[in-house]
């Protein structure tokens, strides 16, 4: 599956609400469920180093993957509402740390270094 091939997939599993439909509400819902859907995957990964010393389970495994998944699902929506596919966003993004490993700024601190 391409990145655009599971993008139109996750949308068609996106509920809108008719009084939110293609507005700044919408797409804030999106956005900070990217934000909500990342501190589930760390507050799992915590409890794996915390409580765990770092021993991953097969069933921390998966669930990891959940959230991960629901990760990438809010972004695949998100991106939609702005009218960007995930496919253009990672040919950019691998293009700039290519671009950044090859100046070797690769570490280091700014989005514009």
């Amino acid at each position: 599956m391409t990145f655009d091939e599971y993008q139109k997939q996750a949308l068609t599993t996106a509920y809108t609400d008719p009084k939110h439909a293609g507005n700044l509400m919408e797409q804030t819902i999106w956005a900070m469920g990217i934000s909500g859907e990342a501190g589930e995957v760390i507050e799992k990964w915590k409890k794996i180093v915390a409580y765990k010393s770092g021993n991953i389970s097969s069933e921390d495994l998966q669930e990891l993957k959940k959230e991960l998944g629901d990760v990438i699902w809010y972004l695949a929506v998100f991106a939609d509402s702005l009218g960007l596919t995930l496919e253009e966003i990672v040919q950019l993004n691998i293009s700039k740390l290519i671009d950044r490993q090859k100046r070797a700024v690769i570490k280091g601190a700014g989005d514009n270094r």
